[in-house]
């Protein structure tokens, strides 16, 4: 079974194309489309309350036929046209769900979660709250990973979960290039770093890491920085997570060339499900 995640930073940019950089990511869109993956989840979407347009939805259907689509978009007192999610689906779920973690401010309103639910597992498409600048979300951003950690836990007693999305945070010192620096940078924070620690320890696998102790590889490059993408000067803050019950099952987990476009790679997991 196979699965693919990504931080798209904009879903009509990639539509639209009609940038340079909205081509490129017009034309990882439609790698990933070329694959068929059984499940694709897309972080930050953008998308207005209303959600998909005519077009977006047309060449969504084109790109992914057959494809059951799930949309969560942020809604007021939420900022409009902010972070939202989409999950696609080959297969229609048990049940959908966009749950609420009782997050501090308005992320529970932000669009950050999707939860799909199948025979073997639950599917959760997830798009953490970044610290911001200066930090000024990083006390709210330690409540919401606190919640979801409780949250994801108690989905875990009763089914397996797998979970994927932009998490916001570089685990390790192996997981960014410049760890020295950073320290006080919003995703490698000792709370932030902490937290995933936490999560880890409630019963959950870092697909990638597990399979890959000692490699290094990231799925962020900066857009500000335009030397980082070549320098290769990223972090690694994009996961799949598993519930740690079903390790001897992931097959294989990385990331997925996005050339010359800096932002996020695209990740995936391949899991054997019988």
């Amino acid at each position: 079974m196979n699965f693919i995640s990504w931080n798209i930073d904009s879903l009509n940019a990639a539509i639209e194309h009609k940038s340079p950089r909205g081509e490129l990511t017009f034309a990882l869109l439609s790698q990933i489309a070329a694959q068929k993956p059984d499940f694709f989840s897309i972080q930050e979407s953008k998308l207005p309350v209303t959600g998909l347009n005519a077009k977006q939805t047309q060449v969504l259907n084109d790109l992914f036929p057959g494809y059951c689509t799930f949309v969560r978009n942020s809604t007021p007192p939420a900022k409009k046209g902010y972070a939202g999610v989409i999950t696609l689906a080959k297969e229609q779920p048990i049940s959908f769900n966009c749950p609420t973690i009782d997050a501090p401010d308005t992320m529970d309103e932000e669009g950050r979660i999707i939860l799909l639910e199948y025979p073997d597992f639950y599917l959760l498409n997830v798009y953490t709250p970044n610290s911001g600048d200066g930090l000024k979300r990083l006390e709210m951003r330690g409540l919401w990973d606190d919640n979801f950690r409780v949250y994801v836990s108690q989905l875990a007693e009763r089914k397996a979960v797998i979970f994927s999305g932009d998490l916001n945070v570089a685990h390790e010192e192996i997981d960014l290039k410049n760890p020295s620096t950073n320290h006080q940078s919003a995703g490698f924070t000792d709370q932030e770093r902490d937290k995933f620690t936490q999560l880890l320890e409630a019963g959950f696998t870092d697909t990638w890491r597990f399979q890959h102790p000692d490699d290094v590889a990231y799925s962020w490059w900066s857009q500000r920085n335009r030397m980082a993408k070549p320098n290769n000067a990223g972090w690694r803050i994009d996961y799949y997570l598993v519930s740690s019950t079903l390790k001897d099952k992931i097959k294989k987990s990385g990331m997925i060339d996005s050339g010359t476009r800096a932002d996020h790679a695209p990740i995936y997991l391949q899991m054997a499900f019988d």
